[in-house]
């Protein structure tokens, strides 16, 4: 996903700006508001908040372990423990909620800056036991911000995610979609093509039902 450092500064970038709309938006709710249901089944806007908070947290772990030519688990304890800290970071405050968003979202972006050289090269394991490259963190942190803030189910949707993000992660979701696909078939269906991007990713994402198309399997 990552050939240059150019384009590692544009998810720096895009990503920043993503962090950005997303406090912006949820800076001034309350308690009733993060008690509702988000899009998600099974999940409040608290959950989906503190998902995040502690996917921030985690991917910095993997860079600072990666700074010191270690590789380091995403979630100590695994999914379980993931899972628990999801579970009970969701029953706080909102005030202490977006404090830990907040807090999360600059200790990811501070690791951005101190990162080496010889950092970026090195590999962190993911909650799914994959390793992967540090260099993509970023713009796996970007992914998760658009589309969660969009799972809020409140006023952003995924017709506001940002056009740069869209023509990267489309790309991506477009690959990956044929790679599960069998031979013969390498493009998306035609009635997926005929989606605007955002759409078309939507529902690559499973964020969007289209009628005549199935709903693609999960990564």
């Amino acid at each position: 996903m990552i050939d240059s450092a150019r384009q590692l500064n544009d998810h720096v970038e895009g990503c920043s700006a993503a962090h950005q709309r997303l406090l912006a938006d949820v800076e001034s709710r309350d308690d009733v508001w993060v008690r509702a249901d988000s899009l998600l089944p099974g999940w409040t806007r608290a959950h989906v908040l503190t998902h995040l908070a502690k996917n921030a947290e985690g991917l910095a772990r993997l860079l600072e372990h990666a700074n010191r030519g270690e590789v380091a688990d995403q979630y100590p304890g695994g999914v379980a423990a993931r899972n628990a800290a999801i579970e009970s970071g969701a029953l706080r405050s909102m005030a202490e909620i977006v404090n830990d968003l907040r807090v999360t979202a600059w200790a990811l972006e501070s690791t951005w800056v101190t990162t080496t050289a010889e950092g970026w090269q090195g590999l962190g394991r993911l909650s799914s036991g994959a390793l992967i490259p540090v260099r993509e963190v970023v713009f796996r942190r970007w992914r998760e911000v658009e589309v969660h803030h969009a799972d809020l189910g409140d006023g952003f949707s995924w017709s506001d995610w940002s056009p740069a993000y869209v023509r990267l992660d489309l790309e991506h979701q477009a690959m990956a979609w044929t790679s599960r696909r069998p031979m013969g078939l390498a493009t998306l269906p035609e009635a997926a093509l005929r989606l605007e991007p955002a759409a078309r990713l939507a529902w690559l994402l499973g964020r969007l039902t289209v009628e005549g198309l199935a709903q693609p399997d999960p990564l």
